[in-house]
C-alpha cells in the first residue's frame, strides 16, 4: 500500500466547497422531520390491506415529508448534473448518502430511492426528448416511482451476455416473452415504468446483443406474479417482485440509444450506484451500532450498565472500527492520506 501511495499522492476525501451547507441540511431534516415521524410511519404500516402497498396514512406521510423536503432544495442531490440535479460530486454524494442510509424514510423523501435513481442518471443522459417528458419529469418531481428488471429465473443474470428475454421486433413494437424476477418495487402501484433488459439481437457479437427499453406498467401481457422472499422476508412493501412478460408489446421507440448498447448503458448508473448502495449500508452500520450502544448504557446487569462490562464493551469497539466511513474509506491506506467529514465516530484525520 506504500508504494499505491508513493503512485497516487495524497488523497482528500473531505467534502467540496459545496458539500457542507448541503450536508447539514440533510442531517437535521432526518433528525428534526423524519426520525419523530419513523415510529409513526412503520405503526401505521402495520395494518394496511396489501402488503406491496403503503397505506392511504403512510401515503400521506410521506408525501407531506417530500414537500417539505423539496420547498428546502433537498432533493434530486444524487444528480451529478447542476440541471435537474445540484452538481455535487460523487465524493460529496457519498458522505450524504451514508447519512440517508441512518433513516429508513430519508432516500424516498428525498426523492433519492433506486432504483428510481439509477433510472433517473440514464435518463437524463441519453433518453429523447419523448422519454424525458413521459417519464423523467415525473421521476424528478417525485409524482411514481419506477423499476429495472434484469434478473431471471435459473440464470446467472449478473452477466448480463447470459440474459434469455428476447424483444423481437414486429413492425413499430418490440414482442417480449420471459420472466424476470427480483424487481424491486415493481408492486408498488405508484411504479409507473421499467428500464427492461432485453436480447434485440441474438446473432450480434455478444456484447452487443442486449438492449434496455421502458416498458410501461401497464402494458398487456406484463403479469405481477407475487413477491420474492430473502431470508423468509418479503421485504415488505417496497418488495421485490415476480414478472411475466407474455407477448407484452413495447414501442421500438422506447429502446434506449440504438439497440445492442446495454453495457454502455449501464456504466452510466453503476458507478454511482455503487457508492449509493454503499454507503447507505454504512450509514445503517452506523445506526444499528448507536442503537446497541444505546441500549447497552440502559440495560443493568451486575449492578452496572452492560456496556461496561468487558466483553460488550470490547465488542462495541470492535464494530464501530469495521461500521466507520472512515474505515470503509480509508481502511490500510497510508496515515497521511485523510477523511474528514463531518465529526462522527471513526471519522475525522487520520492520526
Amino acid at each position: 500500500m506504500g508504494a499505491l501511495g508513493s503512485e497516487m499522492g495524497d488523497w482528500d476525501l473531505r467534502l467540496s466547497d459545496r458539500g457542507p451547507p448541503l450536508f447539514e441540511a440533510v442531517v437535521r431534516f432526518i433528525a428534526d422531520e423524519l426520525d419523530p415521524r419513523t415510529g409513526e410511519f412503520a405503526r401505521l404500516g402495520a395494518t394496511r390491506l396489501e402488503r406491496c402497498v403503503y397505506s392511504e396514512k403512510q401515503l400521506a406521510i410521506l408525501e407531506g415529508l417530500k414537500g417539505k423536503a423539496r420547498e428546502r432544495g433537498l432533493w434530486n442531490f444524487f444528480l451529478t448534473e447542476p440541471d435537474p440535479g445540484e452538481g455535487l460530486s460523487n465524493l460529496d454524494d457519498a458522505h450524504i448518502a451514508a447519512e440517508l442510509g441512518r433513516s429508513p424514510l430519508s432516500s424516498e423523501c428525498f426523492n433519492c430511492s433506486l432504483p428510481d435513481s439509477g433510472n433517473m442518471e440514464v435518463l437524463v443522459r441519453v433518453g429523447t426528448p419523448e422519454q424525458k417528458e413521459r417519464w423523467l419529469t415525473p421521476l424528478l418531481e417525485g409524482t411514481i416511482r419506477s423499476a429495472f428488471a434484469m434478473s431471471e429465473p435459473e440464470i446467472s443474470s449478473s452477466d448480463a451476455t447470459n440474459l434469455s428475454c428476447q424483444a423481437v421486433r414486429d413492425g413499430n413494437e418490440c414482442v417480449i416473452n420471459s420472466e424476470k424476477y427480483y424487481i424491486t418495487s415493481a408492486g408498488d402501484p405508484r411504479c409507473q415504468m421499467l428500464i427492461c433488459v432485453v436480447q434485440t439481437d441474438p446473432d450480434a457479437p455478444r456484447h452487443r446483443r442486449p438492449s434496455q427499453i421502458l416498458v410501461p406498467m401497464d402494458t398487456p401481457g406484463l403479469q405481477i406474479l407475487g413477491p420474492m422472499h430473502d431470508f423468509r422476508e418479503d421485504d415488505d412493501p417496497r418488495g421485490h417482485i415476480h414478472l411475466r412478460f407474455t407477448d407484452a408489446r413495447a414501442p421500438c421507440a422506447n429502446t434506449l440509444l440504438e439497440g445492442g448498447r446495454r453495457f454502455e448503458i449501464a456504466q452510466m448508473r453503476l458507478g454511482p450506484g455503487r457508492i449509493h448502495h454503499c454507503m447507505r449500508s454504512v450509514g445503517v452500520a452506523e445506526r444499528a451500532l448507536a442503537l446497541m450502544v444505546e441500549r447497552g448504557l440502559k440495560r443493568v446487569a451486575f449492578g452496572q450498565p452492560v456496556a461496561r462490562l468487558g466483553e460488550t464493551s470490547r465488542s462495541s469497539r470492535r464494530r464501530a472500527s469495521r461500521s466507520s466511513p472512515c474505515a470503509s474509506w480509508c481502511s490500510g491506506l497510508p496515515r497521511r492520506w485523510t477523511c474528514s467529514a463531518r465529526p462522527r465516530p471513526g471519522c475525522g484525520p487520520r492520526r
